[in-house]
């Protein structure tokens, strides 16, 4: 994807990597655990896609938010199917540290652009 935001561009390569990840669990008849892997890890940039074209700042944020939750749930399916050898360890950790990029990303975006609520 040629993109100028680098959090959709890292996001829609992070999804095809999954997409391919699927492809191979599929292969091995490996059904659940790559459906639930592959919407959440999709849907990261996705929700990306829709927060570019928010209306409003409290958009924004909502859809920034979702996709974080989503990176975080992507990471439990990746845990899960490492350690339950599903999936080769460097190709989890390699997945994983992606996805971990766009949490502390997404989180970061999510800390600065949060408003503030009166005490």
């Amino acid at each position: 994807m040629n993109n100028e935001n680098p959090l959709l561009s890292k996001s829609y390569d992070f999804a095809l990597q999954i997409i391919k990840l699927n492809q191979k669990l599929v292969n091995n008849k490996e059904y659940v655990l790559s459906k639930q892997l592959l919407r959440a890890g999709t849907s990261i940039g996705a929700n990306i896609a829709e927060a570019n074209g928010a209306i409003s700042k409290k958009d924004f944020s909502a859809k920034i938010s979702i996709a974080y939750k989503e990176s975080l749930e992507t990471k439990y399916w990746l845990n899960l199917l490492r350690d339950s050898e599903y999936i080769e360890l460097t190709i989890a950790n390699r997945l994983l540290e992606r996805a971990d990029e766009l949490s502390k990303i997404m989180f970061a975006i999510l800390k600065s652009t949060r408003i503030k609520k009166p005490e």
